[in-house]
């Protein structure tokens, strides 16, 4: 059975930092761009970052560049999202999702490309 396993998510203080994991089973990751999306209430989800299925590319939304970081341990078949200096504004539902295919990494990072994802994990930023 294919599936996706988010965790890590949590209540943080503005300005902390969580890392998001997403678990692959019943297939390798290997062969698979990963994306990070989110949703908040009352929202369309939206790209957070995508990463190419040989970790060479790497696309993040304005929102999040300089804070937070994917990075992909295929040994694991694990994906990560590390998110730093949060802000209350970063409060969503994550979402891991596989198998984004596009012209370019950033033209992947849309909900449209994936097929598989996950259940996702709740990430609060608040004091």
């Amino acid at each position: 059975q294919v599936q996706l396993v988010e965790s890590g998510g949590g209540l943080v203080q503005p300005g902390g930092s969580l890392r998001l994991s997403c678990a692959a089973s019943g297939f390798t990751l290997d062969y698979y761009a990963i994306g990070w999306f989110r949703q908040a209430p009352g929202k369309e989800r939206e790209g957070v970052s995508c990463i190419s299925s040989s970790g060479g590319s790497i696309y993040y939304a304005d929102s999040v560049k300089g804070r937070f970081t994917i990075s992909r341990d295929n040994a694991k078949n694990t994906v990560f999202l590390q998110m730093n200096s949060l802000k209350p504004e970063d409060t969503a539902v994550y979402y891991c999702a596989a198998g984004g295919a596009g012209p370019t990494v950033q033209a992947m990072c849309v909900m449209r490309s994936f097929g598989s994802w996950g259940q996702g994990t709740q990430v609060t930023v608040s004091s």
